[in-house]
């Protein structure tokens, strides 16, 4: 390549030409150390990014998913439905219902009566979102959420719901959303999982939750969600027994490894390798857990904003006081578990309690994001397993009535990582029972969250007995509306 030809095509002088050319040469070495497999490709013919790396620039390089479990009651909630009062006792227009699913507990019912939200509602922000009286400081928050109005799945009983939701399939052993996060992205801190699992109850009805909602699935078990106790010890098993220090910790875990490494050369199972991952964080856990779980050194002004039950170990305000450390520490995914919504019976009674315990420390983990410059780059989300009936189950009086489950439409809000603020996506008919425009199904919402952190839905899988597997399976597709 001579003088000439630079000059006239490019404009550019050899000495500027060569100059440019070793600072590409630096970067691509100094991307080699930082990712290590960044040139190693996937290892099939996908042509793939490794993992680690995003498919494309995220907006949200954390996710906060704060699970209602139980299914809370849309018109209770965020759905203002008039109609329901001006009708209440009336009877369900079939030609609503459309000869619809429904459950085991209101399937034989000789009517389906109409009932109204006991709560008041108003509007709130510019946006004009409605909320019941219940969830005033979430209200307050309106111009920053993104109100979905439309979500819907195929079950309608809690397991097969509640798998779905945070699996992509009602059936068990699929890795949850969390888990898929760890595999596609890895942890941002060494010393901390990707993926963290709290747990709380309200002083509602509960449903059960268990372990396959935070499981790996057929991923590696390094990508399982680590739960987090309420007890003396936040994570059972990490403390070295008596009599054993640090130094014969950290003896035993290279005696170990070297065992463990013979054995993988034997036999070549990945597990092994997970295996040996785990004991090592486990070991850099005991040192970053201690300090990210002791809240009693939050400043008054933030427990102030919390509310006063953030100081007691596994409250949803605990819990979400410490999504935030652990989020701010570097934790990709943290799930959260509030049990209590199940109302098919006391709305009036029990509605109101879980809102309590939820309202004020859902608004002040979005609040406290914010003031800490974390929101852009965190997404909350807020949400069930799906919605309630317009009807009632069994006998209803104004104070006294419960709902039964309805999978069609119902309520989710998110908030910062990207998501379009001051949003209200999607529109049901006057009943509240059948969508009118803009659904968006379950693995819609997945592909939706994946794209917010960077990851093609349909290029993130894993190869499990003969075929590719993804969060989304063989459906979703990512909803722009909701993106900022």
């Amino acid at each position: 390549m001579n003088n000439e030809f630079l000059e006239n095509r490019f404009n550019i002088n050899r000495r500027h030409f060569l100059g440019k050319m070793t600072a590409g040469i630096g970067s691509v070495a100094l991307g080699s150390l930082l990712v290590p497999d960044l040139f190693k490709g996937s290892g099939d013919d996908s042509n793939d990014l490794p993992l680690g790396i995003p498919h494309f620039a995220p907006k949200a390089k954390r996710v906060i998913y704060l699970f209602q479990n139980g299914a809370p009651s849309q018109y209770e909630s965020f759905e203002y439905k008039p109609m329901l009062n001006k009708m209440a006792g009336e009877e369900l227009p079939a030609s609503i219902r459309m000869g619809q699913r429904l459950t085991g507990m209101t399937a034989n019912q000789a009517k389906f009566p109409l009932v109204g939200s006991h709560f008041k509602f108003a509007q709130y922000g510019q946006s004009g979102m409605w909320f019941s009286e219940l969830f005033p400081n979430i209200a307050n928050l309106a111009d920053e959420l993104c109100m979905i109005k439309t979500m819907n799945t195929e079950a309608i009983n809690h397991d097969p719901a509640l798998t779905f939701m945070q699996t992509g399939a009602q059936q068990g052993n699929r890795p949850s959303m969390g888990a898929w996060a760890s595999y596609g992205l890895g942890s941002e801190n060494k010393n901390l999982p990707a993926f963290s699992v709290l747990l709380s109850r309200g002083k509602g009805n509960g449903q059960g939750v268990y372990s396959k909602l935070w499981s790996n699935g057929f991923l590696d078990s390094t990508h399982q969600g680590v739960v987090f106790s309420s007890g003396e010890d936040p994570i059972l098993y990490l403390n070295d027994p008596d009599g054993t220090d640090r130094s014969a910790r950290r003896k035993m875990l290279d005696n170990l490894s070297e065992l463990n490494n013979m054995a993988y050369e034997d036999f070549g199972d990945p597990e092994i390798k997970a295996k040996v991952q785990q004991y090592e964080m486990a070991y850099r856990m005991q040192t970053a857990v201690p300090e990210l779980t002791d809240l009693s050194k939050e400043p008054d002004h933030i427990v102030k904003m919390y509310g006063p039950e953030c100081l007691v170990p596994g409250t949803f305000a605990a819990n979400c006081l410490l999504a935030r450390k652990l989020s701010e520490a570097g934790v990709r995914f943290v799930q959260l578990y509030h049990q209590g919504w199940d109302q098919h019976g006391n709305m009036v009674g029990e509605m109101p309690l879980q809102a309590k315990d939820t309202d004020r420390a859902s608004a002040a983990l979005i609040t406290d994001l914010k003031q800490r410059g974390l929101l852009d780059e965190t997404l909350v989300i807020w949400g069930g397993e799906f919605g309630r009936t317009n009807y009632s189950q069994g006998t209803a009086t104004k104070d006294n009535y419960g709902r039964d489950h309805h999978p069609r439409a119902y309520c989710t809000f998110m908030a910062g990582g990207g998501v379009k603020p001051g949003t209200v996506y999607g529109e049901t008919d006057d009943f509240g029972y059948n969508i009118v425009r803009d659904p968006v199904h379950i693995n819609d919402f997945h592909a939706t969250v994946m794209h917010l952190m960077g990851l093609n839905h349909e290029k993130l899988t894993f190869k499990h007995l003969g075929r590719r597997y993804r969060l989304t399976d063989l459906a979703g597709k990512v909803i722009p509306g909701l993106i900022a």
